[in-house]
């Protein structure tokens, strides 16, 4: 078999595998839904475009062009069998990708990045004014043709900051201006409450809700299994004598129990964990955000914005405050230019070395996932077992799923130095999995790993310091 994944080109004899056969025509249909979109995307504009030229016939403008648009999206409504609102978005969509941005438009036809991307480089080049967006779409091309569009997202908001001639702080401080709280009423007597504030206060907000329904979780678990095999069986919330369940609601039910007990009480109504919202309850968790930021962005010599990492940017301001006042954040300066690590406070090898890969990856290091590095293990590539060493070259963080994946199943990962690891499916074809943008690129003086996993004789450009 001989396959091309960038194409979709896959080639096969009537002997082959059923698998392989199965994946062959799985990549035939992908051929076929790529034109299938591209000409969607093409008639949708041309729709758009026919619909303007006719409004501008009868010298229209403002809301009567406007309804000529709508009754053009209404009849290919009724052609799809979609609502009119949806369509006409779509319309609007596709003369954006087609008018406003032509290479990456080309980029897409030619299959050099996925329709998820193009989508993506809209969404984050939309505030730029025109004369800067050019630029941007070229840049933005190659920062997608090395990722999955799941994971080009940052990289674009943050080239999208730096192209724009207001700088992100002064939109930052506008925007936060228009900071909410609002209740959208839904049916069955649930609404839904939508709070609009700063990244870095609302990625807080969501970690600490999340290490306290897990830390309600284990609890409960732990009170069952002292229950069942014969201890106590007390309650922390229910006193000696109450039964003790395991708690059934999901993280999402958890999160949402949670963040009502603590705006309306002020703190959890029941914590199985101690009982009151002090030390050594839940009201001792705090929330834990995960920043990159530059050397120069923290001493205050730029403005350029940090990134709360699998959450979004934030302000310079926000990223020096967060620095300044927090004792335990965990401070590390990259370099702008090489992207190198500088200096990392509170200096032990073995802590050093979860701070340095924490934030080298970012998110597990499976191809397409997202999943925060705070979230994740940090797994061998070699296993310890079959004589991997715990070096910074020799880990990378990976989700419970994918970790899970990588020991049980055929998949197969190698690091190729740089950090970066190339995947290996059961069928043969390679993934090959990038740092993470922006990345830490460690250029120092290690020696090049050998396949056990120790250091060997020649240190290698792109390998990590030694520890």
């Amino acid at each position: 078999m001989a396959a091309n994944y960038r194409s979709g080109e896959v080639r096969c004899g009537d002997s082959a595998p059923p698998q392989v056969l199965a994946f062959a025509r799985y990549a035939e249909a992908l051929d076929l839904s790529h034109a299938a979109d591209v000409a969607r995307m093409r008639a949708l504009a041309d729709l758009g475009r026919s619909a303007l030229r006719e409004a501008r016939r009868d010298g229209v403008r403002g809301l009567a062009s406007d309804m000529e648009l709508r009754s053009v999206a209404a009849e290919a409504a009724g052609m799809a069998r979609l609502t009119d609102r949806r369509l006409q978005g779509e319309i609007d969509h596709a003369m954006t990708v087609i008018d406003d941005y032509p290479a990456v438009f080309a980029a897409w036809v030619e299959r050099r990045i996925e329709r998820g991307h193009v989508d993506v480089v809209v969404k984050a080049g939309a505030g730029l004014p025109d004369e800067v967006r050019g630029e941007f779409a070229e840049a933005a091309i190659g920062v997608c043709e090395r990722d999955v569009p799941s994971r080009v997202r940052g990289a674009l908001e943050v080239l999208a900051a730096r192209v724009h001639p207001r700088s992100f702080t002064e939109r930052h401080t506008a925007a936060a201006a228009e900071r909410c709280v609002r209740v959208f009423h839904g049916t069955d007597g649930m609404s839904n409450l939508v709070a609009n504030l700063p990244t870095v206060i609302a990625a807080g907000m969501l970690d600490r809700l999340t290490q306290m329904g897990q830390s309600v979780k284990d609890a409960r678990a732990e009170g069952a299994d002292a229950a069942g095999a014969g201890g106590s069986g007390a309650d922390a919330a229910g006193g000696a004598g109450s039964e003790v369940v395991p708690d059934a609601r999901t993280m999402d039910q958890l999160r949402a129990d949670i963040l009502g007990d603590l705006v309306l009480s002020g703190a959890p109504v029941v914590d199985p964990t101690y009982g009151t919202d002090r030390a050594g309850g839940l009201g001792a968790i705090r929330a834990r955000v995960q920043v990159a930021v530059t050397a120069q962005t923290l001493t205050g010599d730029d403005e350029h914005p940090a990134e709360a990492v699998g959450a979004g940017l934030i302000d310079a301001d926000t990223a020096r405050q967060l620095a300044a006042q927090v004792s335990e954040w965990d401070r590390l300066f990259i370099d702008p230019v090489t992207r190198t690590p500088v200096e990392i406070d509170t200096y032990r090898p073995t802590v050093a070395m979860k701070k340095l890969l924490t934030a080298r990856d970012q998110h597990c290091r499976f191809p397409g996932c997202r999943r925060a590095a705070i979230r994740c293990e940090l797994d061998h590539t070699i296993d310890y077992a079959l004589g991997g060493h715990t070096h910074i070259y020799n880990l990378a963080h990976l989700c419970q799923r994918h970790h899970s994946m990588k020991q049980f199943t055929r998949w197969d990962v190698r690091q190729i130095g740089g950090g970066v690891l190339e995947w290996t499916s059961p069928l043969g074809w390679v993934y090959r999995e990038d740092v993470p943008t922006p990345a830490v690129c460690f250029t120092a003086n290690a020696a090049d790993p050998t396949p056990d996993g120790r250091p060997g004789d020649t240190p290698p450009a792109g390998s990590p310091p030694p520890f």
